[in-house]
């Protein structure tokens, strides 16, 4: 076989959907299919993914891309090579080994109804809210894994027995998906990789593997954690029942992680991802960095069992592309959320509105989950024009404030060169936002010709797992850069300034709001 009739796959399950992306050996997408799944709001505060529908989308991706790639004379079946795997992370899943039913739906990461359980560790444990930080890089935050597993070991009597009788298996989503594609209770494996496991506040980020003290303080048991392995390497094969048997897993990374290598983000390279919410990652190579201010530390990525790994500082951002939905399904102020840039460019600016949105309290550097999200600056003379502008503004100072976070924490590691910031996602094909973005930043900004780059991370990941790439041709930015947009800041460097301050005040009026009367 020539290696023009060799393809990698890529499972790409998201926060609001799933995708599968089928990519020749040049890179290039020859087919796909994306499918859209349920989010669940049981309270004010919870969000929840039903894990079976998670599978059918899954299922129904790959179908419908390799319908699509064989319509169009791609021989998929014959050479398809390996399939990578990015997930949303730290959406946590606990279901049962006997009968590989989910115990309980699974709970978003974004979900904050572990509020009360991180305020009680916070007393108990001796250092506080940064009790973890040392080992694991993270907070003490109902972002993480471990805070969901001990909320369903509290509330679910499902979970409760499952675990007593040592029936139960606890994942994030990329768990999930390997242990049903690998054969669900006939066998099925259950792992999860570096990246995911140190987003879960369990994983000792030096020795990559679970740290027993932290499962000791949490009460959390290890006989339901999966084992850990790279981003890239054979994990196991896909079995029957699915719609590509036999084919190789071969890369496992969560979202941002993928990002990062479809991103080809070297040390000193920094990217963000603008989705649901934003997540903008800084390489720092073989040093991990613990911040002090507001930041993550965590595993950039680990390229094979005996790659070297690479570290990053990580800022998190709640809210992004999902308050353009809000704008779309809560307010009816658009149809579509392509329909914002449109809007938005109505008014040259926002009339002095800022709109922080703190709908789940705020990530980083901030770290205030009492927070909520407030409008503020509103006039007679506001109309939505004003308010969609906010909102994208809202997207870029958040990335702002991370990234001055980045450049106190790890000035040491950035790039020497020029800095510039890298971006992907959906949201990115917005100009507008692009544009802005590079103004408060006053900074370049980088789009490059494929936005996807998570979904293509991961099959990288798992092409060079099985040979089909090398990791210089990965990380090669030279060839991307002359197809990538950049754009360049053209606002002043005064008018700068005053709107980062009033952006500020703005963020300041969002604190302690959570406990606001119905």
């Amino acid at each position: 076989m020539s290696k023009s009739d060799v393809f990698i796959g890529s499972l790409d399950q998201g926060t609001t959907s799933t995708r599968f992306i089928i990519y020749d050996h040049n890179a290039k997408v020859v087919g796909s299919h994306q499918v859209e799944f349920t989010q669940f709001y049981p309270q004010a505060g919870w969000v929840e993914h039903d894990p079976m529908e998670i599978l059918e989308s899954a299922r129904t991706c790959m179908t419908k891309a390799i319908e699509k790639a064989t319509a169009d004379g791609h021989d998929v079946e014959k050479g398809l090579k390996a399939i990578g795997i990015t997930n949303q992370r730290e959406t946590t899943v606990i279901w049962s080994k006997s009968t590989g039913a989910p115990l309980h739906n699974a709970i978003v990461w974004m979900d904050v109804r572990t509020t009360s359980i991180c305020r009680k560790l916070e007393k108990e444990l001796e250092g506080g809210r940064t009790h973890f930080v040392e080992t694991c890089g993270l907070p003490i935050s109902t972002y993480f894994s471990a805070l969901k597993v001990l909320w369903l070991f509290e509330n679910v009597e499902k979970v409760k027995k499952a675990v007593e009788t040592g029936d139960a298996l606890f994942g994030t989503i990329d768990s999930w998906l390997i242990w049903n594609l690998t054969g669900g209770v006939d066998g099925g494996l259950h792992v999860t990789d570096v990246s995911n496991a140190s987003r879960t506040m369990l994983m000792n980020l030096k020795t990559l593997d679970w740290d027993k003290k932290a499962l000791g303080e949490l009460g959390i048991p290890s006989g339901i954690l999966p084992k850990i392995v790279s981003n890239s390497e054979i994990i196991g094969k896909v079995t029957k029942g699915w719609p590509i048997v036999g084919i190789p897993i071969a890369g496992c990374l969560g979202d941002q992680h993928a990002a990062m290598v479809g991103q080809a983000c070297g040390k000193g390279e920094a990217k963000s991802t603008y989705g649901t919410g934003a997540f903008i990652l800084l390489n720092t190579g073989d040093q991990m960095i613990n911040s002090t201010n507001g930041l993550l530390s965590t595993v950039a990525f680990k390229l094979g069992p005996n790659a070297p790994t690479n570290y990053a500082l990580e800022g998190s951002i709640a809210i992004a592309g999902a308050a353009v939905q809000w704008l779309r399904d809560g307010l009816g102020l658009i149809g579509s959320a392509s329909e914002t840039e449109k809007l938005a460019s109505e008014v040259d600016s926002t009339g002095g509105v800022y709109f922080v949105p703190a709908f789940n309290g705020l990530f980083a550097p901030w770290w205030r989950d009492d927070a909520r999200g407030v409008c503020i600056g509103i006039t007679r003379f506001t109309n939505k024009a004003h308010i969609a502008r906010a909102v994208l503004e809202s997207m870029c100072f958040q990335v702002k404030d991370v990234l001055d976070s980045m450049h106190k924490d790890a000035s040491e590691v950035e790039s020497k060169g020029k800095f510039l910031l890298r971006v992907d996602g959906g949201a990115t094909v917005n100009n507008l936002l692009m544009q802005i973005q590079a103004d408060i930043l006053g900074k370049p900004v980088v789009r490059p010709a494929d936005i996807e780059t998570t979904a293509l991370g991961a099959a990288y990941a798992a092409g060079l797992a099985v040979g089909v790439w090398k990791e210089e041709e990965i990380f090669s930015s030279v060839e991307r850069m002359k197809i990538s947009t950049t754009f360049n800041p053209i606002l002043e460097d005064e008018n700068r300034e005053k709107k980062l301050q009033s952006w500020c005040k703005a963020v300041s009026r969002t604190f302690d709001l959570a406990d606001l009367s119905l």
